[in-house]
C-alpha cells in the first residue's frame, strides 16, 4: 500500500521552482506575525494587569499599569481589572431597636485595591463584587439599624448614614476593597408603622394640651426674639401687659399656623 501511494506522487506533475521556498518563508511570517501578536497587550485607561503563569500561578509582585507590556506566549496569560469606581445600589429589609422593620437602600461607590490585586484574584476571581458587597452591606446594616429606634432613624439620619459609612468602609477593607461613598438613598417603614405615627400626629394636632404646649413654645420664641432685637424698647409694665392679653396670643395662633 506505501508503494502505492510512493507511485502515485511520482506521478504527480512537479510545481514550480521555488514554490517550496515561498511556502516556507509565507509559514515562518505567519508564525512570527502570530508570535508578536500574541507576545503583546495593552492595559486601558483606568485598569491594571496581574500574570498568570502555567508553573507558578498568579505572580504576586507583578501589578501592570496603563500602557504596553509584553508576555510569553502560551506560558503567561494577563488577567485585567478594572480599578475605576462603580456605584451598586443595595436594598436590605432589617429590624430597628424597637423591633419595627426598615427597609433601607445604599448607593455603594467602590473600587478594588490595586495594591492587592493578586491576591484578591486567589480569593475571589475577578466577579469580587457579587461575591462581597452585598453579603456585607446585609451585615453592617442589620448591626448599624439594630442600635437606634424608628423614630431615631428619621431625626438622626445623618449619624446613622456616617456610622455605616465608617462599619461598612473597614468590613470591606478585609476584602480588598476601597468604597469612595456610601450613602442611603431610602429609608422606609412598614405600612402599619406609617399609619400608627399619622394617626398618632392627628390626634396631638387635636389635643387642647398640644395646643396649649405650642402656644407656649411660641412665646419662648417671642421673647427670645424681644430680647435679642436691639431696635425694640419695652417697659416692664407694657410687657406684662401684652404677654398677658390677648394679642400675644393673636401672634402665638399665627405662629403656630405658619408651622403648620
Amino acid at each position: 500500500m506505501a508503494q502505492n501511494l510512493k507511485d502515485l506522487a511520482g506521478r504527480l506533475p512537479a510545481g514550480p521552482r521555488g514554490m517550496g521556498t515561498a511556502l516556507k518563508l509565507l509559514l515562518g511570517a505567519g508564525a512570527v506575525a502570530y508570535g508578536v501578536r500574541e507576545s503583546v497587550f495593552t492595559v486601558e485607561g483606568g485598569h491594571r494587569a496581574i500574570f498568570f503563569n502555567r508553573i507558578g500561578g498568579v505572580q504576586q509582585d507583578t501589578i501592570l499599569a496603563e500602557g504596553l507590556h509584553f508576555r510569553i506566549p502560551w506560558f503567561q496569560y494577563p488577567i485585567i481589572y478594572d480599578i475605576r469606581a462603580r456605584p451598586r445600589k443595595i436594598s436590605s429589609p432589617t429590624g430597628s431597636k424597637d423591633l419595627q422593620m426598615v427597609n433601607i437602600s445604599l448607593r455603594v461607590l467602590s473600587r478594588p485595591n490595586a495594591q492587592e490585586l493578586p491576591s484578591m484574584y486567589q480569593r475571589l476571581g475577578l466577579d469580587y463584587e457579587e461575591r462581597v458587597l452585598p453579603s456585607i452591606v446585609n451585615e453592617v446594616l442589620k448591626s448599624v439599624v439594630a442600635k437606634f429606634n424608628a423614630s431615631q432613624l428619621i431625626t438622626q439620619r445623618a449619624q446613622v448614614s456616617l456610622l455605616i459609612r465608617r462599619e461598612l468602609t473597614e468590613r470591606a477593607k478585609d476584602f480588598s476593597l476601597i468604597l469612595d461613598d456610601v450613602a442611603i438613598t431610602e429609608l422606609s417603614f412598614s405600612r402599619e408603622y406609617t399609619a400608627a405615627v399619622e394617626a398618632k400626629q392627628v390626634a396631638l394636632s387635636k389635643n387642647p394640651g398640644y395646643i396649649k404646649l405650642r402656644k407656649i413654645r411660641a412665646a419662648q420664641n417671642i421673647s427670645k426674639t424681644v430680647s435679642v432685637s436691639a431696635q425694640v424698647f419695652c417697659l416692664s409694665h407694657l410687657c406684662t401687659l401684652i404677654m398677658s392679653s390677648s394679642v400675644f396670643f393673636f401672634y402665638s395662633d399665627s405662629l403656630i399656623k405658619g408651622k403648620k
